[in-house]
């Protein structure tokens, strides 16, 4: 397969991130696939934002599950740039998406709005959350799944596992994809997950010295936040 390059919340490291001006400088750069953040608003939005709150990333403060679709359109997302809503980056870009559900309340709503539209085939779900993944699978007939995991020794041993399990999860999911963080990604997980049929992608691919990792393990594609990669970075893996 060729290698895949994917915009991390658009370009996120020259434009503000998960915004429709982030999502749009991906696309004119030519990356691959763009990856966003799902949240529900108050009055259930698919809100696309990072965090749980909108402390970080606009002028207000707050979790977003405690406003508004209209109270959170109010706030400054970045030179301008109003917070999107997941219909609008659909409109706004034609390259395919990797939407990530960060909370696992938005699997139903994400569900249905990929029904309507006939989904499957451009967006691909990804979440940390195996209930997530499972439950838009159920939802959506067809629909490609792929679980995230920072491989971090605390996330291990506070699910009682180890860095290796999360080619379990994602078998047991029905995930055909891993996202793994490159820092800590090593070629034991990487030749596990090959052997399980699984396609494996590195995040945050944001230097030469990372994307020489990428090629060395052999991998499927890398998350980055600089459109530059794509320059970089074309190779079969």
């Amino acid at each position: 397969m060729n290698f895949l390059t994917i915009g991390h919340r658009g370009v996120m490291g020259v434009e503000p991130e998960n915004t429709l001006r982030s999502f749009t400088a991906a696309q004119e750069a030519g990356l691959d696939v763009i990856e966003l953040d799902l949240h529900l608003s108050k009055d259930g939005a698919l809100v696309v934002m990072h965090d749980t709150d909108v402390d970080r990333t606009t002028d207000g403060t707050g979790p977003i599950a405690d406003k508004t679709l209209a109270e959170l359109r109010a706030l400054d997302a970045g030179r301008g740039e109003p917070v999107p809503v997941f219909e609008e980056v659909l409109d706004a870009v034609r390259t395919p998406l990797q939407a990530e559900i960060k909370d696992v309340r938005a699997a139903r709503a994400l569900a249905e709005v990929m029904n309507e539209r006939g989904l499957a085939g451009r967006v691909e779900v990804s979440s940390f959350h195996d209930e997530a993944i499972i439950e838009i699978a159920r939802l959506v007939p067809g629909v490609r799944t792929a679980l995230i995991d920072s491989l971090s020794p605390s996330r291990t041993r506070s699910s009682g596992g180890t860095p290796g399990d999360i080619v379990e999860r994602a078998v047991a999911a029905g995930a055909s994809t891993v996202c793994l963080n490159i820092r800590r990604l090593t070629l034991e997980i990487v030749e596990h997950a090959r052997e399980a049929e699984l396609a494996v992608i590195g995040w945050v691919v944001n230097t030469q010295d990372h994307l020489r990792l990428v090629r060395a393990l052999g991998l499927d594609g890398a998350t980055t936040d600089y459109p530059e990669i794509k320059r970089t970075g074309r190779f079969t893996a």
